[in-house]
């Protein structure tokens, strides 16, 4: 997003941790013991990014204490590069704040306090209602208290915008005011169809005429990826059906663990794939796998599906009837949605897609994402909606 304002002529400042997700560890060529800033320039545009660095908790095994833990610690982190701007930098336009961490819009707050511009709340995850209903936290005075902080949030930002239909309706019920659509968007330009994907396989060393069911993302404990590992149990007497699952995540071992003690030998397990690899990694998937829990909801709609839809894949997602990811899926023909936690109806549908022509599937995934995805519709319209044009 701030390369594409930089592009476009607009300075801009980010404030941000090092680079550790998700394999919950700094990246090189980074250090996570002090702060650092980084200055990119736009010559076309005469644009400058500005990048604080600020060191931040990682927990070595993330629980849901610990995530709250290292959420709380993003205040103390983020704190001295906010009061900097504050007492001596250039006054700023419009500040986003992305949640989750719901709570640093309180940062944003106190920026404005002091120096004005404008808040946009953009809410990427519902977080507290995830935390709450996949019994992440309990405590009943707690969640009274993060409404509480979240309702004010809600109230008193300029702005508040979030990804999909489904939860916009959503945070309309909390708080009586304007919700912009900004969805997320795709680098169409970078992820697209390749026209040879039978011999892409040939790369991740699978056969031209293997059946290749995709997960690539972040593997965690919460989002039922466990049924994979039965669907491939119930279809492992179909050799031409081969499961791969890419990623990282605390949850990846226990999942290495399941397939190895089931003798699954249809199960394959690959790292996350560098970039200039990736369009390709996913245009080898015959089909994409989008798993979910059933109580995950409108709560969170999964970020995969964009780069999913702009390769022109096809995927089976479990969703439930209403959802912003059922009617994506439903409305435009991009793919199959069924039940949430049905093991055996994840396994007969993507038996039935082994001997389906997916073409018109593939073909509408590619013109929706041209359509809804493009990232220059998606940001003209964002600056639409907060008066920035």
């Amino acid at each position: 997003m701030m390369n594409w304002f930089c592009n476009n002529g607009y300075d801009t400042t980010i404030i941000t941790t090092f680079p550790y997700y998700p394999f919950w560890k700094v990246q090189a060529p980074y250090t996570n013991w002090w702060y650092k800033k980084e200055i990119i320039t736009y010559p076309e545009t005469g644009a400058t990014m500005t990048i604080h660095r600020c060191p931040i908790y990682i927990p070595n095994f993330p629980t849901g204490k610990k995530r709250m833990i290292q959420d709380m610690l993003l205040w103390p982190s983020k704190l001295w590069p906010v009061l900097n701007h504050i007492l001596f930098k250039k006054k700023h336009d419009l500040l986003i704040t992305i949640a989750p961490p719901f709570h640093l819009a309180l940062m944003a707050f106190l920026y404005r306090r002091f120096r004005g511009g404008k808040v946009n709340y953009h809410i990427q995850d519902l977080q507290i209602e995830a935390a709450r209903q996949l019994n992440i936290v309990v405590g009943a005075k707690l969640f009274r208290f993060l409404y509480k902080v979240e309702g004010y949030i809600l109230r008193k930002s300029n702005y508040v915008s979030t990804i999909s239909a489904g939860m916009v309706k959503k945070v309309k019920g909390k708080v009586d005011r304007e919700v912009l659509f900004f969805p997320n968007w795709a680098d169409t330009s970078f992820f697209y169809p390749l026209a040879n994907r039978a011999e892409v396989k040939q790369k991740w060393d699978f056969k031209e005429n293997d059946f290749i069911c995709l997960y690539s993302g972040s593997i965690g404990e919460k989002q039922g990826l466990e049924s994979i590992i039965q669907a491939a149990k119930n279809l492992r007497g179909i050799e031409q059906i081969k499961f791969v699952i890419a990623g990282t995540g605390p949850y990846k071992a226990e999942l290495i663990r399941l397939a190895e003690e089931a003798g699954l030998t249809n199960v394959f397990f690959f790292p996350i794939q560098d970039k200039e690899n990736f369009n390709a990694f996913l245009n080898m998937a015959d089909i994409h796998l989008i798993i979910q829990k059933g109580n995950a909801g409108d709560l969170v709609m999964p970020s995969k599906l964009t780069t999913i839809l702009a390769v022109g894949g096809t995927c089976i997602a479990t969703a439930a009837t209403g959802t912003s990811l059922y009617q994506v899926i439903s409305d435009h023909n991009v793919g199959i949605v069924i039940s949430s936690d049905d093991n055996d109806e994840l396994a007969s549908a993507i038996k039935n897609c082994l001997n389906k022509n997916l073409d018109e599937m593939r073909q509408n995934a590619r013109a929706y994402a041209l359509k809804y995805l493009n990232i220059d519709n998606v940001m003209n319209t964002f600056l639409n909606d907060v008066g920035m044009v």
